[in-house]
């Protein structure tokens, strides 16, 4: 006998519409994973509190910008040359320190916030009903929270988180273990009445340090100096606030620095101004007393070339004095033990570069020392690097200064040399007009380093009004126009790929986790036994689908069943057929009636044997009753074959025979000898013999019936059989212990395998010609036995 064999013998491949077809059946999952998944990434987006970025842009200011200290007036004053770095500029904006005083400025020791609907919103500035002065605020009031209730125009309830509530005024400084405050009412207080207001006591230290630590500063260019501030916050206009006044306190705190260097020089001039102008005024009344002692009004021209030679030299000798003086001056500064913190006074016509060079960095680095003293404590490494480095530079100017003053007490030497080769030729000028002349002499030395200082004091209190600072706002700062936390797009995206993902994930698992056969292609993957056909699933709920008239898929399906078992046949007897499966449920007995059925619609004599002993379903699936069967027929001799045929009352030309009633030893009653007796007497009366046997998958029953049977056909359920159950099949198969087994799958679904669209919905004037184009399409080989 032949066996038929619809498998593909090649590889397989991946049959991605296959896969696509799987998935899209639960299209209305995904619609509605997404649709979940979209509302809570709408949810969230609304409830979510919003983060801003704020950015501004400044300009800080170099020696090589166009600003005042690059004037000629001030090119001397050393105040106006400090170097600023970017790396300074960050690392000073960025200090703790700086922000913590940001922060109070800003009045942020106290936060306000409001209860919503779902999230609570911080009220900045002008937003918030009401205000809280602090007069006294502990250690242990930092962090605090409490709630106050507005409940009239002049009373609010104040809730702690100790679930006490006091009333009181507005106005009313309030008392408590870790300090005093006062809340005062705006006018827009009856907007909130009843409602929640809630208020915390900021750390400012950690407050500052999270702002830090959130400030970003970069950069525009590799060659400028322009720079770029961020911040972000969920209130755009406290961030701008911080990084507005975080340049402002910036700027000031640059021009301090650089105005105590200018009045340090102020002090130093005035002090020396007092004491010149007591010297001067000495000077002035000891020529005027020599004059009246005297009685000098002119002293001639007779000595005029001669002292206007001499004169020559004393004036270089008078520039020398003052320069001499003032590098006394300056070495006297430096050697007082009181000024050792203090900055150098500068701007006072020091032409030595190097002696500049030395004062201006002992500036820098005790301007860098006050300001780090700002954050550290004086015992710091980082204060006592600098210190040595104060000292050494110390050092270095006082040995500067005595090298420079060597030079010019020798230089005074010379000038004196040559101013005596003149003076010698004016001996002959009475003594008077030398003894003046010396006195005059000094009086030029005083007058001339008076007039010095007083220019220079004018200088420094010109550069002290006119400070300019060390950056300037280009952009000042701007919050964006939408927040750059949550992103929206890519919230909605990840959403809609988890919607997405999600579902497809829970289909994928279920195939994974479920065991059970579910389409062709497992059957095809799990044994070689040759498919005969599907049976669709039956919606009707009734046992018996087949009859003249019924056009549905399962009356179809069983017609292009038997054709197929007709060609499978191939010309040989196939009368006794047996129908068995792995287990109970399968639907033996659904499909050996219907088959039958299919059958009789023929003009052929059928008949069903009811031979699953155990649990008998065959006669009362047809409500006929089951009081004589097989059992009896087997086990007594008066029973005969006529006593047991009953007819179906839906189609009276198909015969059954009840299993009758379960006997204590089924498994040897199958045995008897008297089974092939009445498989052979059947066969003479009727064209066809079905058995409806046990499951071969439970029991050994149905093996005990192989040696009667021409073919069998093996019952596999979509979504019930067990994807290893189909080893026992396939054992039968190659072992070969029922003759010429074939599968049937049944309670096919729509798109549960390719061969339930043959026959469903045809007419049944054109139901043969296109079930044998069918068969055509679908057989690809046979197989002879």
């Amino acid at each position: 006998m032949s066996e038929l064999e619809f498998s593909d013998d090649s590889a397989e491949s991946i049959d991605i519409k296959a896969i696509l077809k799987k998935y899209l059946k639960y299209w209305y999952i995904f619609l509605l994973g997404a649709a979940l998944s979209l509302t809570a990434a709408h949810l969230y987006l609304r409830y979510t509190t919003p983060v801003y970025s704020v950015k501004a842009t400044i300009l800080i200011k170099d020696e090589s910008g166009a600003d005042l200290s690059n004037s000629a007036v001030f090119s001397d004053l050393a105040m106006f040359q400090s170097n600023k770095t970017l790396s300074n500029v960050t690392l000073i904006m960025k200090s703790k320190g700086l922000m913590q005083r940001v922060l109070q400025k800003l009045s942020m020791q106290t936060s306000y916030f409001a209860d919503g609907r779902v999230k609570v919103t911080e009220l900045y500035g002008d937003r918030s009903p009401v205000k809280v002065i602090v007069a006294r605020l502990d250690s242990a009031g930092l962090g605090k929270r409490f709630v106050v209730r507005i409940k009239d125009n002049n009373n609010f309830d104040l809730e702690e988180s100790d679930d006490k509530i006091s009333t009181h005024k507005f106005g009313e400084e309030i008392t408590k273990k870790y300090g005093s405050f006062t809340v005062i009412a705006d006018s827009d207080i009856a907007l909130y009445r009843e409602k929640r207001i809630i208020i915390r006591f900021n750390d400012l230290g950690k407050l500052a340090n999270s702002y830090s630590n959130k400030l970003t500063i970069k950069g525009i260019n590799e060659y400028g100096t322009m720079m770029e501030l961020g911040i972000t916050d969920p209130v755009p206009e406290k961030g701008e606030d911080i990084v507005n006044k975080l340049i402002e306190l910036y700027n000031e705190e640059a021009i301090n620095d650089k105005n105590t260097v200018v009045r340090n020089t102020i002090q130093f001039i005035d002090d020396r101004l007092i004491f010149l102008s007591r010297e001067l005024t000495d000077v002035e009344k000891e020529v005027e007393q020599y004059k009246q002692q005297n009685k000098l009004t002119d002293i001639g021209a007779n000595a005029g070339i001669y002292l206007n030679t001499a004169h020559s030299y004393n004036q270089q000798i008078t520039d020398n004095e003052v320069r001499l003086d003032i590098l006394n001056s300056v070495e006297a500064y430096l050697s007082k033990e009181e000024n050792k913190d203090e900055l150098v006074p500068t701007g006072l016509n020091i032409t030595d570069p190097i002696l500049g060079g030395l004062i201006s960095s002992f500036n820098g680095l005790q301007t860098q020392r006050r300001r780090l003293l700002r954050t550290v404590t004086p015992n710091s490494p980082l204060v006592q690097n600098m210190n040595e480095q104060q000292e050494n530079l110390r050092l270095n100017i006082l040995e500067n200064l005595k090298n420079i003053r060597d030079a010019l007490l020798i230089t005074r030497q010379n000038l004196q040399a040559s101013a005596a080769q003149f003076e010698s030729q004016v001996r002959q000028v009475p003594s008077m007009q030398r003894e003046l002349q010396d006195i005059s002499r000094q009086q030029g030395i005083k007058e001339g380093l008076y007039k010095y200082l007083l220019q220079k004091r004018e200088e420094a209190a010109l550069s002290l009004a006119v400070t300019p600072s060390n950056s300037r706002i280009i952009d000042p700062a701007k919050a964006g126009g939408s927040p750059i936390e949550p992103e929206t797009t890519k919230i909605y995206l990840i959403a809609l790929l988890a919607g997405l993902v999600l579902p497809f994930a829970g289909i994928f698992l279920k195939d994974v986790l479920n065991d059970t056969v579910q389409e062709l292609r497992d059957v095809e993957k799990g044994t070689a036994t040759p498919i005969l056909g599907e049976i669709a699933h039956n919606e009707t709920g009734n046992m018996l689908v087949i009859s003249k008239s019924s056009r549905t898929s399962s009356a179809e399906l069983f017609r292009l069943l038997r054709a197929n078992m007709q060609f499978a046949a191939g010309g040989k007897e196939n009368k006794v057929i047996l129908v068995t499966s792995s287990m109970s449920g399968e639907g033996k007995t659904f499909f050996s009636l219907n088959l039958a059925a299919t059958l009789v619609m023929t003009g052929k004599r059928v008949v069903v044997l009811g031979l699953d002993l155990r649990k008998p379903k065959l006669t009362q699936s047809v409500n006929l009753p089951n009081n004589i069967g097989i059992t009896n027929y087997l086990i007594s001799d008066t029973v005969q074959i006529e006593d047991m045929l009953q007819e179906v009352p839906e189609m009276p030309e198909l015969i059954i025979i009840g299993s009758g009633p379960i006997p204590p030893n089924p498994a040897e009653l199958i045995l008897l000898p008297k089974i092939g007796t009445l498989i052979e007497e059947l066969k003479a009366d009727f064209d066809y013999i079905l058995l409806d046997s046990s499951p071969v998958g439970q029991v050994a029953d149905t093996l005990a019936l192989a040696p009667y049977i021409d073919s069998s056909l093996y019952i596999v359920r979509y979504n019930y059989t067990h994807k290893k159950q189909l080893q026992i099949i396939d054992d039968l198969y190659k072992s070969r212990k029922l003759k010429h087994p074939m599968i049937v799958l049944n309670d096919a679904k729509k798109s549960t395998g390719y061969g339930y669209s043959y026959g469903y919905g045809y007419g049944y004037g054109n139901y043969y010609e296109e079930e044998s184009n069918g068969l055509r399409s679908k057989i690809k080989k046979m197989v002879k036995g």
